[in-house]
């Protein structure tokens, strides 16, 4: 009994340590893929520009995956959270920044009006670098804040981020660029469009509303068959129409955040406004 509690209580090799980092070794690899995709796209290649966007959402479950892994094999370390948050910079900070940037501004055609081009294009660049702040802001409280909570609670039974997390933010420009199949954008009007998109995104990662983080899943269940039935079901018809889907995913998250603040300050305004006796307490308007 002695020697197979021992076995049971014996730490982890150091060969496993290096399982984790791989994944984050990949996650890295798709960023630097998606940069120089990014760099190499045109008007007339803008396959290079969707390649960058599928690269950088290929790379969102590779970042899910290090972190459980490292707990599953009881190799967490600080190293390997260290790694992690420098890959999350570089793969959904500076990649998706450097993408938006090229895709959204820089390919604007120059038949426009050169003073709004110029302007816009200036624009851009702030927005995208105030998008890899945000970014970094939120890697660095995520990383100090022993248990943050968010300003808007929700179910007990449920996780939830502090912000919108940075993979999830990063996702949001390469569905919309993959979307579009790469094709940049060639009108003012959706330039300023995506201003406002990467602004609010970026304002999303620094503030405190909640963002429902999916830790509570499993996939320890009892019928592992059934799951992995699912799972192929799942990813086959994400296959097949990835433009739309990915897109009203990513989206759909991102308002998540939103419609969770919007309730809970209804709910709030509600509270306040009803009586001891149950009845609600309605603004008198003085006749004119």
């Amino acid at each position: 009994m002695s020697d197979a509690h021992g076995r049971k209580r014996r730490p982890a090799r150091r060969g496993m340590y290096i399982l984790p980092s791989l994944f984050t070794a990949g996650t890295i690899g798709a960023g630097f893929y998606a940069i120089v995709q990014s760099l190499q796209g045109s008007p007339l290649e803008p396959h290079h520009f969707d390649y960058a966007a599928l690269a950088i959402g290929l790379a969102i479950p590779f970042d899910g995956l290090d972190g459980r892994i490292a707990r599953m094999t009881n190799t967490a370390s600080d190293f390997g959270k260290e790694l992690d948050s420098l890959a999350d910079v570089i793969t959904f900070g500076v990649a998706p920044s450097i993408l938006a940037y090229i895709w959204g501004f820089r390919m604007l055609p120059p038949t426009m009006d050169p003073t709004l081009r110029h302007e816009l294009m200036q624009i851009g660049a702030v927005v995208c670098f105030l998008f890899l702040i945000c970014g970094a802001c939120r890697l660095a409280r995520f990383n100090t804040s022993a248990d943050a909570q968010p300003k808007n609670p929700g179910r007990p039974d449920r996780k939830y981020f502090v912000g919108m997390p940075i993979p999830a933010a990063a996702g949001v420009i390469a569905a919309c660029v993959h979307y579009f199949l790469g094709t940049p954008v060639f009108n003012g009007a959706v330039a300023a469009v995506w201003i406002g998109l990467i602004g609010l995104v970026g304002f999303l990662m620094v503030s405190t509303w909640r963002f429902w983080s999916g830790k509570e899943i499993t996939l320890t269940g009892r019928h592992p068959f059934q799951l992995l039935v699912l799972i192929g079901a799942a990813v086959s018809v994400l296959l097949l129409f990835s433009q739309v889907l990915l897109f009203a995913i990513a989206l759909g998250y991102m308002f998540s955040g939103l419609l969770a603040r919007a309730a809970y300050s209804w709910r709030l305004r509600y509270r306040r406004n009803k009586k001891p006796d149950g009845t609600i307490s309605r603004p008198t308007i003085d006749p004119v």
